[in-house]
């Protein structure tokens, strides 16, 4: 069976919350679905964490090492697209395309075999994971009725980044996470995301340790992005300092580059993205070196649908796991599927067992959403 085809299909309008200032946040699309066509008919998906503008630009590239391969082969498609591009990819828009290839492969794959992609990837090591529903910081008061939102869809713990958080005083960062703690009560998990990725990210070390200082006694499960994202020395003084587990690993893309922070201990927690780290390929590899290196994976996911079913079926193949990210409210994930996730009883979200990524998408909502119709 062939490929025969590769198109970007665009994600229009805002995920929630985007995190980033208004103008950025209403370009054209953030996130592209990736479809891939086999000579049989049979289709793919998988998600980039781009434009659609980028996602074409980039295909236009790689298009010629895909179509014509063979469709039951992602590793071997997805290192060559990586090896063909050194020069023009290694990260950015080129990588985040070949991440939705990859998965879009992994999803065909599957769907040819008739197995489930976890399977595909090793083997179900759970068959259910945790959920944490992710949001933005805001003002008490806003902050409170968000929280009591998630915490009434089922979820029980909670990631709350960006906003004002770290960019007024520390006393406002106080403030937020006893908001936070006394609104949803001891029983609910909160982690907390600095955003240090952010542009011009005005603190250093001594602020981040202060900071985790002060959320272990709001007993906070980890500290994500406390630090610029290429900050290795300081990263590495503050997982040994630090009272809380430390978080990162979201922008870096392919397996090399999580090398020395593996090798450093870096981080208590990494968190590659499968939409734009190189796809499940990649974050399957870096998943078994985090193993290796007694560090746990959560993959991060601000995401849609396609994206969270690689995440559940990853973090299902993976031997220790702990949590997915699950963005909500979003339509990307809620409004595109036939069949939309739920959470069970116990705020456990349930790992696909159909064959591909076991989601169905609804396209004539997709095609709303792309605009394409």
């Amino acid at each position: 069976m062939k490929i025969v085809e590769v198109r970007g299909i665009p994600l229009r309008g805002r995920i929630q919350e985007a995190g980033w200032e208004d103008d950025i946040a209403r370009e054209d699309n953030m996130q592209t679905i990736i479809e891939i066509v086999t000579d049989e008919g049979l289709r793919g998906y998988g998600s980039s964490y781009t434009s659609l503008a980028l996602v074409e630009g980039s295909l236009r590239l790689l298009r010629r090492w895909i179509v014509g391969q063979t469709a039951i082969e992602p590793e071997r498609i997805s290192e060559t697209l990586h090896q063909k591009t050194f020069w023009q990819g290694r990260g950015g828009a080129v990588t985040h395309t070949i991440s939705g290839v990859d998965i879009a492969l992994w999803d065909l794959f599957g769907k040819i075999t008739g197995q489930p992609v976890a399977r595909l990837l090793g083997g179900y090591y759970r068959d259910r994971i945790k959920p944490y529903g992710s949001i933005l910081f805001d003002e008490p008061d806003k902050l409170r009725d968000k929280l009591l939102a998630v915490k009434g869809r089922g979820f029980r713990a909670i990631k709350i980044g960006w906003g004002p958080f770290g960019r007024v005083n520390s006393k406002l960062d106080e403030l937020l996470v006893r908001t936070a703690r006394e609104t949803v009560g001891p029983d609910v998990e909160l982690m907390i995301d600095a955003g240090a990725s952010d542009e011009f990210w005005p603190h250093s070390l001594k602020w981040a340790l202060e900071t985790a200082r002060m959320l272990a006694d709001y007993d906070i499960t980890w500290f994500e992005e406390a630090l610029p994202p290429d900050d290795i020395d300081d990263f590495v003084k503050l997982r040994e300092l630090s009272p809380v587990r430390i978080s990162g690993g979201e922008v870096l893309t392919r397996r090399q580059s999580y090398i020395p922070w593996m090798e450093r201990r870096a981080f208590d927690i990494v968190q590659p993205d499968c939409i734009k780290v190189g796809g499940l390929s990649e974050a399957r590899r870096i998943g078994w070196m985090a193993n290796d290196h007694q560090i746990l994976l959560v993959p991060h996911g601000w995401n849609n649908a396609v994206g969270l079913a690689a995440d559940l079926h990853l973090v299902a193949a993976m031997p220790i796991a702990g949590w997915v990210e699950y963005l909500t409210p979003s339509q990307f994930i809620e409004d595109i599927l036939v069949t939309p996730f739920q959470l069970d009883a116990d705020g456990m979200l349930p790992i696909p067992t159909g064959p591909g990524l076991g989601i169905e998408l609804d396209m004539q909502a997709l095609e709303r959403i792309a605009h394409l119709s």
